[in-house]
């Protein structure tokens, strides 16, 4: 945690293209040592014990979040929403409070269209888990949020996370984590395609926890210039065929939507595109697509045991 934290320190003072050219050269050199887990490790299939299946007797879940780290990736929002919509699927946004002015109009759009908002961070700067006396600074503001919005759910930056200190945020779900994703810079997947319980000395008891399980938008098409859906496809089958949550974590930042071509951080919108048409026509009738804050009542209201945090892959 501490050559992370030196790196988010010092990340304001490096070109942008300078950063992704030194995560491609880190994600190059791990791709060999993990291959045997990622994109699919074959161990986070396992079904949890006494797992009660999905509703309606679904083969599968499909979860959409997406993370907004910037304006430009809010102005993208309403297009994003839009690609959704028109293919009858709903998604949650997670907004970054201090980092940018969030938009009232916007929340109150997507909200009155049957779409989620999530709190992302604090001010998205890599500092909210730098040290116990940081985050926990952080939590009431953190909480005011979530209040403001009507929220209930949260993920932290750069996939950041201790469970037991997020427990302190007033929240049902966190986003936190994923099933397994080296290339991150806390790397320790929790090894389940599946949600889990986490428990805590709150009023609650706990909350649920809801790792991404597709690699995220920005590894696949910016880090790794994958020109198709493949990877996405693959990871889709394998967590369809055992029954989990096929959660997908995707960025409007990063989405090129309308003419010309994107940019060097970019990447086409017709591929998020194309994956809403892949699950839609292969899998239809058989996924619940379900917003996170609706996996988490479900998951609390029918979990018939603890669920352990899963050894890390890393």
């Amino acid at each position: 945690m501490v050559r992370n934290f030196l790196f988010y320190m010092m990340k304001p003072l490096l070109p942008r293209k300078f950063q992704l050219a030194v995560r491609r050269f880190v994600i190059e050199r791990k791709m060999s040592l993990y291959q045997d887990v990622w994109p699919i490790d074959r161990d986070a299939g396992m079904v949890p014990l006494n797992w009660s299946g999905w509703p309606n007797k679904k083969r599968f879940a499909v979860v959409l979040t997406h993370d907004v780290e910037k304006p430009k990736g809010m102005e993208r929002c309403f297009e994003l929403s839009y690609l959704e919509e028109s293919k009858g699927f709903r998604s949650s946004f997670n907004f970054v409070p201090c980092r940018y002015k969030v938009s009232s109009s916007l929340r109150a759009y997507l909200s009155g269209k049957g779409f989620e908002i999530g709190v992302h961070d604090y001010k998205h700067d890599g500092k909210l888990f730098s040290s116990h006396k940081c985050f926990l600074r952080c939590v009431p503001l953190i909480n005011h949020y979530l209040k403001e919005w009507n929220a209930v759910g949260f993920r932290a930056g750069a996939m950041h996370h201790n469970l037991e200190w997020i427990g302190k945020l007033n929240l049902k779900y966190d986003l936190s984590t994923f099933d397994t994703d080296p290339f991150e810079p806390q790397p320790d997947g929790v090894r389940t395609i599946f949600p889990f319980w986490v428990k805590t000395e709150s009023v609650s008891g706990g909350y649920v926890e809801l790792p991404y399980t597709l690699p995220q938008d920005f590894t696949v098409f910016v880090l790794l210039k994958e020109k198709t859906i493949d990877i996405w496809k693959r990871k889709l089958d394998w967590v369809a065929e055992r029954g989990g949550m096929a959660l997908v974590n995707s960025h409007p930042d990063y989405m090129h939507f309308g003419e010309g071509s994107p940019n060097f951080e970019e990447y086409s919108s017709e591929l998020y595109r194309k994956f809403l048409e892949y699950v839609e026509t292969k899998y239809s009738g058989q996924y619940w697509n379900a917003l996170p804050k609706e996996v988490a009542f479900f998951y609390g209201q029918n979990r018939t045991a603890e669920t352990k945090i899963y050894k890390s892959v890393a």
